[in-house]
Protein backbone atom coordinates (compact mmCIF):
# COMPACT_ATOMS: atom_id res chain seq x y z
CA UNK A 1 0.00 0.00 0.00
CA UNK A 2 1.39 3.37 -0.99
CA UNK A 3 1.22 6.29 1.43
CA UNK A 4 -1.52 8.71 0.37
CA UNK A 5 -2.34 10.40 3.67
CA UNK A 6 -1.65 13.87 2.25
CA UNK A 7 -3.23 13.49 -1.17
CA UNK A 8 -6.54 14.99 -2.21
CA UNK A 9 -9.12 12.47 -3.39
CA UNK A 10 -11.01 13.97 -6.33
CA UNK A 11 -14.27 12.80 -7.91
CA UNK A 12 -12.57 12.66 -11.34
CA UNK A 13 -9.90 10.18 -10.15
CA UNK A 14 -10.23 6.69 -11.57
CA UNK A 15 -11.59 4.43 -8.87
CA UNK A 16 -9.14 1.66 -9.78
CA UNK A 17 -6.23 4.06 -9.22
CA UNK A 18 -7.56 4.96 -5.76
CA UNK A 19 -7.88 1.30 -4.73
CA UNK A 20 -4.39 0.58 -6.07
CA UNK A 21 -3.06 3.32 -3.78
CA UNK A 22 -4.83 1.88 -0.73
CA UNK A 23 -6.31 -1.60 -1.06
CA UNK A 24 -7.96 -1.27 2.39
CA UNK A 25 -10.53 0.93 0.66
CA UNK A 26 -12.01 -2.25 -0.82
CA UNK A 27 -13.96 -2.58 2.43
CA UNK A 28 -15.44 0.89 1.85
CA UNK A 29 -16.67 -0.21 -1.58
CA UNK A 30 -18.17 -3.39 -0.15
CA UNK A 31 -19.95 -1.67 2.74
CA UNK A 32 -21.38 1.09 0.55
CA UNK A 33 -22.47 -1.33 -2.18
CA UNK A 34 -20.11 -0.10 -4.90
CA UNK A 35 -19.70 -3.11 -7.17
CA UNK A 36 -16.45 -4.33 -8.65
CA UNK A 37 -16.08 -4.48 -12.42
CA UNK A 38 -16.09 -0.67 -12.65
CA UNK A 39 -13.60 -0.59 -15.51
CA UNK A 40 -12.15 2.86 -16.14
CA UNK A 41 -14.91 4.70 -14.26
CA UNK A 42 -14.04 7.67 -12.14
CA UNK A 43 -15.04 7.84 -8.49
CA UNK A 44 -17.91 10.12 -9.50
CA UNK A 45 -19.17 7.73 -12.18
CA UNK A 46 -18.89 4.62 -9.98
CA UNK A 47 -20.75 6.35 -7.15
CA UNK A 48 -23.53 7.54 -9.46
CA UNK A 49 -23.99 4.03 -10.86
CA UNK A 50 -24.18 2.57 -7.34
CA UNK A 51 -26.44 5.32 -5.96
CA UNK A 52 -23.85 6.56 -3.48
CA UNK A 53 -23.26 10.22 -2.71
CA UNK A 54 -19.74 10.96 -3.95
CA UNK A 55 -18.96 13.38 -1.10
CA UNK A 56 -19.94 10.74 1.45
CA UNK A 57 -17.67 8.26 -0.29
CA UNK A 58 -14.74 10.70 -0.34
CA UNK A 59 -15.24 11.58 3.34
CA UNK A 60 -15.02 7.93 4.37
CA UNK A 61 -12.02 7.28 2.12
CA UNK A 62 -10.22 10.32 3.52
CA UNK A 63 -10.63 8.97 7.06
CA UNK A 64 -9.22 5.63 5.94
CA UNK A 65 -6.22 7.35 4.41
CA UNK A 66 -5.43 9.70 7.29
CA UNK A 67 -6.26 9.40 11.01
CA UNK A 68 -5.74 13.16 11.35
CA UNK A 69 -8.20 14.05 8.59
CA UNK A 70 -10.63 16.88 9.38
CA UNK A 71 -13.60 17.14 6.97
CA UNK A 72 -14.12 20.40 5.15
CA UNK A 73 -17.41 22.29 5.53
CA UNK A 74 -17.97 21.90 1.79
CA UNK A 75 -17.79 18.10 1.85
CA UNK A 76 -19.99 17.94 4.94
CA UNK A 77 -22.59 20.15 3.24
CA UNK A 78 -22.58 17.95 0.14
CA UNK A 79 -22.56 14.57 1.94
CA UNK A 80 -25.61 12.42 2.59
CA UNK A 81 -25.83 11.17 6.17
CA UNK A 82 -27.82 8.14 4.98
CA UNK A 83 -24.74 6.83 3.20
CA UNK A 84 -22.70 7.23 6.38
CA UNK A 85 -25.34 5.26 8.32
CA UNK A 86 -25.35 2.58 5.62
CA UNK A 87 -21.58 2.27 5.83
CA UNK A 88 -21.58 2.04 9.64
CA UNK A 89 -24.46 -0.46 9.74
CA UNK A 90 -22.79 -2.74 7.18
CA UNK A 91 -19.52 -2.41 9.12
CA UNK A 92 -21.29 -3.75 12.21
CA UNK A 93 -22.47 -6.78 10.25
CA UNK A 94 -19.00 -7.30 8.81
CA UNK A 95 -17.28 -7.14 12.20
CA UNK A 96 -19.69 -9.47 14.01
CA UNK A 97 -20.33 -12.03 11.28
CA UNK A 98 -17.03 -12.04 9.38
CA UNK A 99 -14.01 -10.47 11.08
CA UNK A 100 -14.60 -11.66 14.65
CA UNK A 101 -15.68 -15.11 13.47
CA UNK A 102 -12.50 -15.41 11.39
CA UNK A 103 -10.44 -14.37 14.41
CA UNK A 104 -12.26 -16.91 16.59
CA UNK A 105 -11.58 -19.73 14.12
CA UNK A 106 -7.90 -18.80 13.77
CA UNK A 107 -7.49 -18.66 17.53
CA UNK A 108 -9.19 -22.02 17.90
CA UNK A 109 -6.61 -23.55 15.56
CA UNK A 110 -3.77 -21.75 17.34
CA UNK A 111 -4.85 -22.94 20.80
CA UNK A 112 -5.10 -26.65 19.95
CA UNK A 113 -1.75 -27.52 21.55
CA UNK A 114 -2.21 -25.42 24.68
CA UNK A 115 -3.40 -26.81 27.98
CA UNK A 116 -6.94 -26.27 29.27
CA UNK A 117 -5.95 -23.39 31.56
CA UNK A 118 -4.18 -21.46 28.80
CA UNK A 119 -7.06 -22.04 26.39
CA UNK A 120 -9.59 -20.88 28.98
CA UNK A 121 -7.81 -17.55 29.59
CA UNK A 122 -7.71 -16.61 25.90
CA UNK A 123 -11.17 -17.93 25.08
CA UNK A 124 -12.72 -16.10 28.04
CA UNK A 125 -11.05 -12.87 26.96
CA UNK A 126 -12.36 -13.22 23.39
CA UNK A 127 -15.90 -14.06 24.53
CA UNK A 128 -15.92 -11.01 26.80
CA UNK A 129 -14.61 -8.80 24.02
CA UNK A 130 -17.23 -10.00 21.55
CA UNK A 131 -19.96 -9.22 24.08
CA UNK A 132 -18.56 -5.72 24.61
CA UNK A 133 -18.51 -5.11 20.85
CA UNK A 134 -22.03 -6.50 20.48
CA UNK A 135 -23.35 -4.15 23.18
CA UNK A 136 -21.53 -1.19 21.64
CA UNK A 137 -23.04 -1.83 18.22
CA UNK A 138 -26.47 -2.59 19.65
CA UNK A 139 -26.59 0.85 21.29
CA UNK A 140 -25.76 2.51 17.99
CA UNK A 141 -28.28 0.41 16.06
CA UNK A 142 -31.15 0.89 18.52
CA UNK A 143 -30.51 4.43 19.82
CA UNK A 144 -28.15 6.48 17.67
CA UNK A 145 -29.18 5.40 14.18
CA UNK A 146 -32.96 5.69 14.83
CA UNK A 147 -32.29 9.17 16.24
CA UNK A 148 -30.46 10.25 13.08
CA UNK A 149 -33.22 8.77 10.91
CA UNK A 150 -35.79 10.69 12.95
CA UNK A 151 -33.84 13.90 12.24
CA UNK A 152 -33.83 13.07 8.53
CA UNK A 153 -37.60 12.54 8.60
CA UNK A 154 -38.11 15.60 10.84
CA UNK A 155 -39.77 13.50 13.55
CA UNK A 156 -39.80 13.90 17.35
CA UNK A 157 -36.41 13.00 18.89
CA UNK A 158 -37.29 13.02 22.63
CA UNK A 159 -34.44 15.24 23.77
CA UNK A 160 -31.58 13.00 22.63
CA UNK A 161 -28.62 14.67 20.90
CA UNK A 162 -25.35 13.77 19.22
CA UNK A 163 -23.56 15.27 22.24
CA UNK A 164 -25.06 12.50 24.39
CA UNK A 165 -23.58 9.93 22.04
CA UNK A 166 -20.18 11.63 21.94
CA UNK A 167 -19.90 11.82 25.72
CA UNK A 168 -20.44 8.08 26.04
CA UNK A 169 -18.64 6.89 22.93
CA UNK A 170 -15.80 4.48 23.77
CA UNK A 171 -13.08 3.05 21.55
CA UNK A 172 -13.82 -0.65 21.21
CA UNK A 173 -10.51 -1.36 19.49
CA UNK A 174 -8.43 -0.61 22.60
CA UNK A 175 -8.99 -4.01 24.25
CA UNK A 176 -7.62 -5.72 21.17
CA UNK A 177 -4.22 -4.40 22.24
CA UNK A 178 -4.42 -6.66 25.31
CA UNK A 179 -5.30 -9.68 23.18
CA UNK A 180 -2.48 -8.83 20.78
CA UNK A 181 0.01 -8.74 23.65
CA UNK A 182 -1.22 -12.05 25.05
CA UNK A 183 -0.67 -13.76 21.69
CA UNK A 184 2.59 -12.01 20.84
CA UNK A 185 4.32 -11.87 24.24
CA UNK A 186 2.94 -14.29 26.79
CA UNK A 187 1.63 -17.53 25.28
CA UNK A 188 4.23 -20.32 25.33
CA UNK A 189 5.84 -21.37 22.06
CA UNK A 190 3.99 -24.67 21.77
CA UNK A 191 1.85 -23.95 18.73
CA UNK A 192 2.43 -23.56 15.01
CA UNK A 193 4.18 -20.19 14.67
CA UNK A 194 2.49 -19.56 11.33
CA UNK A 195 -0.90 -19.83 13.02
CA UNK A 196 0.27 -17.38 15.64
CA UNK A 197 1.33 -14.91 12.94
CA UNK A 198 -2.04 -15.38 11.19
CA UNK A 199 -3.86 -14.53 14.42
CA UNK A 200 -1.74 -11.41 14.93
CA UNK A 201 -2.31 -10.25 11.34
CA UNK A 202 -6.06 -10.62 11.88
CA UNK A 203 -5.96 -8.71 15.18
CA UNK A 204 -3.92 -5.86 13.69
CA UNK A 205 -6.27 -5.63 10.70
CA UNK A 206 -9.37 -5.60 12.90
CA UNK A 207 -7.83 -3.10 15.31
CA UNK A 208 -7.00 -0.71 12.46
CA UNK A 209 -10.42 -1.06 10.85
CA UNK A 210 -12.24 -0.47 14.14
CA UNK A 211 -10.14 2.66 14.70
CA UNK A 212 -11.26 3.97 11.31
CA UNK A 213 -14.84 3.07 12.22
CA UNK A 214 -14.62 5.16 15.39
CA UNK A 215 -13.07 8.09 13.50
CA UNK A 216 -15.87 8.01 10.92
CA UNK A 217 -18.42 8.21 13.72
CA UNK A 218 -16.61 11.00 15.57
CA UNK A 219 -15.26 13.05 12.66
CA UNK A 220 -17.91 12.53 9.97
CA UNK A 221 -21.21 11.34 11.44
CA UNK A 222 -21.12 13.57 14.54
CA UNK A 223 -20.46 16.84 12.64
CA UNK A 224 -23.10 15.93 10.05
CA UNK A 225 -25.71 15.26 12.73
CA UNK A 226 -24.71 18.38 14.65
CA UNK A 227 -25.40 20.41 11.50
CA UNK A 228 -28.78 18.76 11.17
CA UNK A 229 -29.62 19.55 14.78
CA UNK A 230 -28.71 23.17 14.20
CA UNK A 231 -30.80 23.36 11.08
CA UNK A 232 -27.76 24.23 8.94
Amino acid sequence: MKLISSMTIRPNMKLADLIDLNHNLLSVLSRLGVSLGFGEHTIQQACEISGVNVSSFILICNVYNNDEYAPSSTLLEQADVRDILKYLHNSHIDYMHVSLKELELLMGDMLQNYNASQKSIVEKFLVGYKEEVRNHFNYEETVLFPYVKALIDKKETNGYSIDTFEKNHGNIEEKLCDLKNIVMKYLPQTCDQNLRYDVLHQIYHLENDLRKHTLIEDNVLAPLVSRMEGGL
